[in-house]
């Protein structure tokens, strides 16, 4: 007769996965990937590393399930962002600025996310996080043209290009953040290891989009990565009047 968990079990272990994927993402934001080992993360978990195996199958299934992770975290705090804007123009700037501006607050975790080298999966995992910001992206350039707001092209493309674009700038700001740097003083890991505090300054409006939410010598980057967007779509901001 097969083996079936009890309730009270199978709670237990529900919790111990939780337990084991905050700490996780804890080490990864402070550490990246190559700090993520199955011993750190049992460690920091407070638990036998041998119990790890009754969640995962290795450290590549770990990678893997911490990345989703943090990745749908982001993802819903940049559709957050968009829903408070008004026009198709403002949320693609909406999109970029959140984005940008969280990837600064903490840039170790960030950059784990983003171009670290890691297992072959989680290169897969980076492509559909990828698609999945092309995407959100895309849908309001459709938007925008269809309305008349932005000129005629092809919005999968064109989000595509402003991914890879944003992201590249981003690359060399969050190598040179420290290895063993966590979030920024002030936006402290959540119970999900994503920051806490404001997930955008409000000003991605597309027409005024001006953010502080990036510190120290990047305080220029997110303001500038939109104003590249709103002329890459063939828009305008203030600074072009």
């Amino acid at each position: 007769m097969a083996y079936r968990r009890t309730p009270a079990v199978q709670a237990r272990l529900d919790a111990q996965r939780e337990a084991v994927l905050q700490s996780a993402v804890g080490l990864l934001a402070e550490r990246g990937y190559g700090g993520c080992t199955m011993a750190a993360v049992a460690d920091r978990a407070g638990i036998a590393t041998g119990s790890l195996y009754q969640h995962f199958s290795g450290k590549a299934d770990l990678s893997v399930q911490l990345f989703r992770r943090v990745v749908t975290h982001e993802i819903d705090a940049v559709n957050a962002a968009v829903a408070l804007r008004d026009t198709p123009r403002q949320r693609i700037a909406a999109v970029v600025e959140t984005f940008a501006a969280r990837a600064l607050r903490a840039p170790r975790l960030a950059y784990a996310l983003l171009v670290e080298p890691a297992d072959a999966v989680v290169d897969e995992e980076r492509l559909v996080f990828r698609r999945a910001f092309r995407d959100v992206i895309a849908t309001e350039i459709a938007a925008a043209v269809a309305s008349g707001e932005l000129p005629e092209q092809d919005p999968v493309l064109t989000a595509a290009a402003l991914v890879g674009a944003v992201g590249e700038a981003l690359a060399g700001p969050l190598a040179a953040a420290p290895v063993a740097a966590g979030p920024e003083p002030g936006h402290s890991l959540d119970s999900d290891g994503t920051t806490t505090g404001s997930t955008t300054s409000h000003s991605a409006t597309g027409d005024d989009a001006t953010s502080h939410s990036a510190t120290g010598d990047n305080t220029s980057v997110v303001p500038a990565l939109v104003s590249f967007t709103l002329r890459a779509l063939g828009g305008r901001d203030d600074s072009d009047a």
